[in-house]
Parts: C-alpha cells; structure tokens; sequence
C-alpha cells in the first residue's frame, strides 16, 4: 500500500512505500527497491489520529502517526485501507487486536495471527542473544549469486517482492553460526519454508533434513535443492539500480528548508596551474591567491543565489 511520509526533523514531505516488519515501519522510494531509506521502530509510539483532509484522490484516507520525536503522515488507498493498517499497528504496539475499529472478521481472525507471531518474535529475541555479526563463520568457496545478508523476515519481504526474481535465497542462520535457505511458493496465498545449512568440520556443508544431504560448496546446495525439486526452485536474483545522475541536499539557511539538486553534468573545471619558478615561491603563492581565490567565491555566490 502507498503511503506519505513526513518527519519533524526532516522538514520536508516525500512520498514513499512502506511496509511493517515485527513493531517496524520501512520506507522505500519504489516497490521494486531491496534497500530500506527509513524506518521506524514503533516503540515511541504515542497515538493514531484519523486526519480529515482531503487528498487530491478523493478515495484515499489519511492518517498521523504520533510518535515521541515527530509525526508521520500515511495516506491509504481508502477508508477500508487505513483501517486495516491501524488495526496492525495497534495489534504490534499493543500486542492485542483493538476492538474499536470496524473490522471484518476475517481481518480480525488475521490481526490475532499477527499479535500471536509478535509475541513469538519478542519472546525469541529476549531468549537469544545475537551474534556479532549476521554470520560468524568461513564461507567455504564462492558465495552464490542467491546469498542475501538478511534476516528471516527481510527474506519473505524480498521473495514476496520480488517473485519474478526467483523464489529461493541463501541467509545467514539465525544462531550466526549457520546459515540457512528462505524459499517462497504460491498455494492459496504464499508459502515461505526454512531450511538450515550447517557447515561440516571436515569441510563441505550439510542441508538439514529429515534425511540429510550432503554438498561440498554452496553452490551445490542450491543446486541440490533445485534438483529435488525438479527446478520448482530457482535462485533468487536481484539487479539492484544505480543511480544515474549525482544529486545533493542543500540547506536554506533563512527558513531550514531542504532541498534536493542535481549535480550539474560535464566535465570538471580546473583552474590553470602556474609554472613553477625557483626563488619565487612565495610571490607564487601570494598571486595564486589574489587571482583565484576572488573568482571562486564569486561562482559559490553565483550557486547559491541559483539554489535560494
């Protein structure tokens, strides 16, 4: 769903994508995006307050998010839409389903799932300690294309969105000592399974099932796991854009405001070098001084005024 996202501290409204990870919001700037440019932890939540303005799409239904150092500004597609959504947020804040909102009892029944897995995600978090880093022990040969350094839940949000990308990807285990593959499959809704790959002492790594299977690289674990499957299973691969032009954020120092520029294209411009001479080094530099030093402020003046 697409949502606004505003910030005291940012001073400027943008409009992003956001999804709720645990008690987390993460904003991105499309839906094709793997990396987050915000989020925001829920645990300085304040209050949900229906907001009644209009938006230019007069369906849409807005919302302000009240937290202890701003204000977040959702707009949902709907009225229905926004009522979902503040059904989960207190469902994750609370970590019980609210019962004043108009809900269906479908949406209900799944608000209980949700406060049920948060629990579970807390619960899991206290107990265990985490490693210091996502993955403490050697990779054995090259890494797959597949490999992701991320968590469970950061797994079954990319091969949610992503499902043309492939639907299997290598992560570090949770205990930091393993690692693990995170796979997703459509049956009435999507299916997300979990398999631990341990490393063998003697080299090579193990794909922890039932009847275990051996694979002496990484590779040949994905490999397998697409052979049991008879290709059902394909690896996860995800070209990540770059940015095509350099941009900078300048700040208006009258009113705080900032603003988003476009660095100016071409090649740089070098102020001319003076030949060296011996015994003027000092005449060099004191000249070298009054002839560009003028100029060059002259040109910041000039940016400015353009920026302002």
């Amino acid at each position: 769903t697409k949502y606004r996202f505003c910030s005291l501290w940012m001073q400027v409204a943008r409009r992003l994508w956001t999804c709720l990870c645990g008690n987390t919001l993460y904003f991105f700037n499309t839906t094709k995006d793997t990396s987050y440019v915000e989020k925001l932890d829920l645990s300085g939540f304040v209050s949900l307050i229906d907001d009644p303005s209009r938006d230019r799409n007069l369906e849409a239904a807005r919302l302000n998010l009240r937290m202890k150092d701003g204000e977040i500004k959702l707009t949902a597609p709907n009225l229905e839409a926004r009522e979902l959504w503040k059904g989960f947020l207190y469902s994750v804040v609370d970590l019980a389903v609210p019962t004043s909102l108009t809900l269906l009892p479908g949406q209900l029944h799944m608000l209980k799932e949700v406060v049920e897995k948060e629990k579970m995600r807390r619960k899991a978090r206290v107990s265990s300690r985490a490693p210091s880093s996502p993955l403490s022990l050697p990779l054995v040969g090259e890494i797959p294309a597949c490999f992701r350094p991320v968590s469970r839940t950061e797994a079954e949000v990319l091969l949610e969105r992503h499902p043309d990308c492939g639907n299997m990807l290598l992560r570090p285990g949770r205990d930091g000592s393993s690692l693990a593959v995170t796979t997703r499959q459509d049956l009435n809704g999507s299916v997300f399974r979990h398999y631990r790959v341990t490393q063998k002492q003697q080299g090579g790594y193990i794909i922890d099932v039932e009847n275990p299977i051996p694979c002496p690289t990484l590779h040949d674990v994905i490999n397998a796991l697409m052979e049991k499957t008879a290709g059902t299973l394909q690896p996860f691969i995800l070209e990540e854009p770059y940015e095509e032009n350099i941009t900078f954020v300048s700040s208006n120092d009258e009113n705080g405001e900032r603003t988003l520029h476009s660095a100016l294209s071409g090649p740089l411009s070098r102020a001319p070098s003076l030949p060296p001479k011996q015994g003027t080094t000092h005449l060099m530099l004191h000249s070298f001084t009054q002839l560009h030093l003028l100029p060059f402020v002259h040109i910041l003046r000039l940016l400015q005024r353009h920026m302002i």
